[in-house]
């Protein structure tokens, strides 16, 4: 190896050094993946069509009950300011009540928790950080669809005294945009902080089958949902 090969070699490492010096985040390669967990707050924003079918009365509706539950997400990094999310919750158990008339015949109705449901609604964002790699804190806010499937569809009691007999539930799926603002918080080494508020577009049909007799609405869910979490990133 030549004098003048040696002292090049030496001249790109010290440069190299130098630049890892001045600007650890292009040699030191931010981490690509992130796990978070916390809390998932989901409010309804729920509207429905009035219930139609074989003898209902005018004005019977339904209502969703608030729910909370556990947020997972994992998080890739594309670049400085973008990131890839899959969002999902627990799938949790939502209670849906009666709304309108106090009863329906002598049943109670109004208020009462007729039907319960559970639901799978992963969520993939695409999102904006602001600020830099080094900043403590930053805001950012995302775009992205949110498929949501229904399961576990039980008829409570209190739903067959008012339908009139055991009744079977169906729920379509739904596709819809979601969207969110957030706050990141760098706590230590590899450690976040996670705030958020999201909401998404949820509409499905119901069904209720009482012994062949069919009653149908559709629904608007109207999900908003606030998010504390704690991430890792490696």
């Amino acid at each position: 190896m030549t004098t003048l090969s040696i002292r090049m070699q030496s001249a790109a490492l010290a440069l190299v050094s130098s630049l890892c010096f001045a600007a650890p985040a292009y040699c030191d390669d931010d981490p690509s993946n992130s796990l978070r967990a916390g809390l998932y707050a989901v409010f309804y924003h729920s509207s429905a069509d009035d219930i139609s079918g074989p003898y209902v009365p005018p004005g019977v509706n339904i209502d969703a009950k608030d729910v909370q539950t556990l947020y997972v997400a994992y998080v890739r990094r594309l670049s400085e300011h973008f990131d890839a999310e899959l969002a999902l919750g627990y799938p949790p158990l939502t209670k849906t009540v009666g709304s309108g008339p106090a009863t329906l015949g002598s049943v109670p109705y109004d208020g009462q928790v007729i039907s319960t449901a559970r639901w799978l609604a992963p969520t993939v964002l695409l999102d904006y950080k602001f600020g830099g790699e080094n900043s403590k804190l930053r805001p950012y806010i995302g775009v992205g669809v949110n498929y949501t499937t229904f399961y576990d569809r039980d008829s409570t009691a209190q739903g067959n005294a008012a339908s009139g007999g055991p009744t079977k539930l169906s729920l379509s799926a739904s596709v819809g945009p979601a969207g969110t603002v957030g706050l990141a918080y760098h706590i230590v080494d590899h450690w976040n902080f996670y705030a958020s508020y999201s909401a998404s577009q949820v509409k499905t049909k119901l069904s209720a089958d009482t012994a062949g007799v069919i009653r149908n609405t559709n629904i608007s869910f109207g999900p908003q949902a606030l998010v504390l979490a704690l991430g890792y990133s490696f």
